[in-house]
């Protein structure tokens, strides 16, 4: 079977290039044919020798993911639905807007994280991506746009793994993907404009610290462990005290001095006064407790995006905007996401591709939708 040649960052092709008897230089024209043209046909690297050329023929392929559908919105965003065999499918949107192009890319076949917000944990778990199935989402988005512009000009400048998946539960083959997104023979994009979303697997954030620290988002959506495990049920093996403490150690190796923490709004669930004070509390309390002096934190307030089978509403817009005022008020750094895509199933939480759950997770979602959520009593003021 050809290997193919998407699945590897510059390191790993040098390494299959040595492998083949050639030299570095070699990997690195390669590695450029592949990002930098979108080539496909070793016939076309003229500056390659032939007899590379004929042994990359004989062993090596570059292979990209079959597009089942594509829609486009009317606010110029676009979403790809990917073939990744075996019955299952993946997302991945490019959103345009004045000053950048960001694609928000998937990192596995369903998710098993399974929070309530979600509609791609609403689908279950099938698999995680390969490496290549990862950079190939990439690698077809910014050479479709190219083409269909006319331009060799970069036009993706932002990535945002917040597709279908939890990154770092795919950490191996996550890891080159970035590199191959942050290389400047590749798509040379700034760790600054490239954002792994969590919703808090702390040993991975510690590793993706050390290996390749891009900017961090970490899927909050509560004040207090109680609500939080309710709403993403990972908080239960990481809860909020263990996830700020890694936020902090995150903190020391990111690119940006800031973690943005995502906040769902949900009507009557986690959208009250009452929370956005507790919210408040929390960053205070851990600010005090580990000596922050200034901004550490940003926070995102994303409108939920209504799906059947999530049993929850999205919060009027006029709460979302007093629920951001206490933040700004107490001196938070706090944004209210546009939200985009939505008349194509392209906005925020709504990608769900069409996955085998593996995992039962759909399953135990639809159990729990039996369960109204329960207020959860704040400490008064």
């Amino acid at each position: 079977m050809k290997v193919n040649l998407l699945d590897f960052d510059l390191e790993g092709l040098v390494a299959f290039c040595q492998q083949l008897g050639e030299k570095r230089f070699r990997a690195t024209q390669l590695f450029r044919w592949i990002h930098q043209k979108g080539a496909t046909d070793f016939a076309q690297m003229t500056d390659l020798a032939r007899a590379l050329r004929d042994k990359l023929a004989d062993k090596a392929e570059i292979r990209g993911l079959s597009v089942i559908t594509q829609h486009e919105s009317t606010d110029g965003t676009i979403k790809w639905l990917f073939d990744v065999g075996a019955g299952d499918a993946v997302e991945a949107v490019y959103i345009p807007e004045d000053d950048r192009g960001t694609l928000c890319i998937s990192s596995q076949a369903g998710c098993a994280v399974g929070c309530r917000f979600c509609s791609t944990g609403h689908q279950g778990f099938s698999r995680n991506l390969t490496t290549a199935e990862i950079t190939a989402q990439l690698w077809f988005a910014e050479h479709f746009l190219r083409h269909r512009r006319g331009s060799d000009d970069r036009i993706i400048s932002n990535v945002v793994m917040m597709g279908m998946g939890e990154p770092l539960q795919n950490y191996d083959a996550l890891v080159p993907a970035l590199r191959t997104m942050l290389d400047d023979h590749g798509y040379g994009l700034s760790r600054r404009r490239v954002t792994v979303s969590t919703s808090g697997v702390v040993p991975m954030m510690d590793r993706l610290a050390q290996d390749c620290p891009v900017a961090l988002a970490v899927s909050l959506h509560a004040p207090d462990d109680a609500l939080r495990s309710n709403l993403v049920p990972l908080n239960r093996k990481y809860p909020l005290a263990e996830l700020l403490e890694a936020c902090d150690r995150y903190l020391q190796h990111a690119p940006r001095d800031f973690i943005t923490f995502e906040y769902c709004m949900l009507d009557g669930v986690n959208d009250g006064p009452e929370h956005a004070r507790e919210l408040v509390r929390l960053v205070n309390a851990h600010r005090l407790h580990s000596g922050h002096g200034g901004v550490w934190c940003k926070f995102n307030l994303i409108p939920f995006n209504p799906f059947p089978a999530s049993g929850l509403v999205r919060s009027p817009d006029e709460r979302v905007a007093a629920f951001a005022k206490i933040l700004l008020d107490a001196g938070l750094v706090t944004t209210i996401r546009k939200t985009r895509g939505d008349d194509i199933d392209a906005a925020c939480g709504q990608l769900a591709g069409d996955v085998q759950d593996r995992t039962r997770v759909a399953g135990r979602i639809a159990r729990q939708r039996t369960v109204m959520l329960k207020p959860v009593t704040m400490r008064p003021e």
